[in-house]
């Protein structure tokens, strides 16, 4: 069976592009190639059902790893779960499991489930070989984890919410809120975002709850699991199965997997796989799609990412600034993908292929060589995320970037420079 990835690709490990701004203005980095999307061949997304709201018809990609924190709350208060400063995970202390009541399960966790509208522009190809931008709709799932003083927060994948020109939650009412990003993680395809309190009605907020993340290290194969989330895109749908297997792993994803029959479709992205008692376990992410196999589908162990979950929800929260005033690092770069990282024995990140004399890069002593792998705490994979994070900040901010040397035995070692953002002509 043909790749199922609908990535915009090019044949080339190492893309190369122009984050900052000094070299040539206005040039468009070139599309991230999926990672490890050509070992990926037989699997595809079950995170997001898209759909075109241009005129034109097109695709867009799908990626593995879908994840969430589901929830389970006996009251229809939502748990606050914070102090007054940092937000909290809701975590159970009960280690017993026994078979699931479906029906009580489901009624206790749906107040925590949403489902999350990515409003974006893509760059797709016409008719005619060229390309033009198009404006389109993708659906996925999310889960409520708490509060601070003044949002909502909810965990997702990051595949759901990249991109995003609007994003859009909606609870289980059916009152719909806009929400903003306040952080993510490409390597672990994971992110936060957060609804202000302001903007949600008293009835909503009676009918909401926040999630309660079991043990996943508890799990045993055989244990009964319950899969919810928005498949294609629909609304909250219900499934069941059984934990298959567990320390999976895959090409493409950095961690181990929970394996399950419990179906996950498109659209369950951002989706809760729950345990007898109705706590989270996994977040819902990819199944095999082949003629000859069904009933395997995979989350990410929840107790494996609960650190930095909450890392990510106590971020400050992401809002995009006016293309007239975002800053630039001032280098140029090269992706170096996961087949690249592995090949040149280099971490996953945008290599520095050129630093632009006179910009922050070098003012901070970037050098040419380094890879960027994070900006304020967030991972980048390629020159795509780090463009994504930099809509966030203005020309003239500080902020910290992530990179790592080669130092004199060829081993890479990770620092964080702080960086002051200049404007493109710089």
């Amino acid at each position: 069976m043909e790749n199922q990835y609908n990535y915009y690709t090019t044949d080339q490990n190492m893309n190369t592009g122009n984050y900052g701004g000094g070299g040539e203005p206005g040039k468009e980095p070139q599309k991230k190639r999926g990672k490890g999307a050509a070992r990926w061949a037989k699997v595809v997304c079950a995170g997001l059902v898209f759909g075109v709201v241009a005129s034109a018809a097109f695709q867009t990609s799908n990626i593995v790893a879908g994840k969430v924190l589901g929830t389970t709350q006996t009251t229809n208060k939502t748990a606050k779960t914070t102090t007054t400063s940092n937000a909290k995970l809701t975590t159970s202390t009960n280690s017993s499991i026994g078979t699931a009541n479906v029906t009580e399960v489901t009624k206790n966790a749906m107040p925590s489930i949403v489902s999350i509208t990515n409003m974006s522009v893509q760059e797709v190809q016409n008719f005619f070989g060229g390309t033009q931008k198009q404006e389109s709709e993708s659906a996925g799932s999310g889960i409520i984890i708490g509060q601070n003083d003044s949002e909502l927060l909810i965990a997702t994948n990051n595949h759901v919410v990249e991109g995003s020109s609007t994003l859009t939650v909606t609870f289980i009412d059916g009152k719909s809120v806009k929400a903003d990003i306040k952080g993510t993680d490409s390597d672990k395809d994971l992110a936060v975002v957060a609804v202000p309190l302001s903007e949600i009605k008293d009835s909503t907020m009676d009918k909401i709850a926040v999630a309660t993340l079991g043990n996943s290290d508890q799990t045993q194969v055989g244990d009964q699991v319950i899969a919810i989330g928005n498949a294609l895109g629909y609304g909250q749908s219900v499934t069941t199965g059984i934990v298959s297997a567990k320390d999976r792993t895959m090409d493409g994803y950095d961690g181990k997997l929970l394996q399950t029959d419990a179906a996950i479709n498109p659209g369950n992205s951002g989706g809760a796989l729950l345990n007898a008692n109705g706590e989270v376990i996994g977040i819902n992410s990819a199944k095999i799609a082949t003629e000859t196999v069904e009933g395997i589908g995979y989350a990410i162990p929840v107790s494996d990412v609960s650190d930095l979950i909450t890392n990510l929800m106590n971020q400050k929260t992401k809002t995009k600034v006016a293309e007239s005033e975002k800053g630039y690092i001032g280098i140029k770069g090269v992706d170096v993908t996961a087949d690249s990282a592995q090949m040149y024995n280099m971490p996953t990140g945008v290599y520095v292929s050129e630093v632009i004399s006179g910009g922050g890069a070098e003012k901070a002593g970037i050098t040419k060589g380094a890879v960027i792998t994070g900006i304020e705490g967030t991972s980048v994979d390629g020159m795509d995320a780090l463009q994504e994070q930099l809509q966030y900040y203005k020309a003239g901010e500080k902020v910290k970037i992530t990179i790592q040397t080669q130092n004199k035995n060829g081993e890479y070692e990770k620092k964080d420079v702080e960086v002051t953002l200049g404007k493109q002509s710089e």
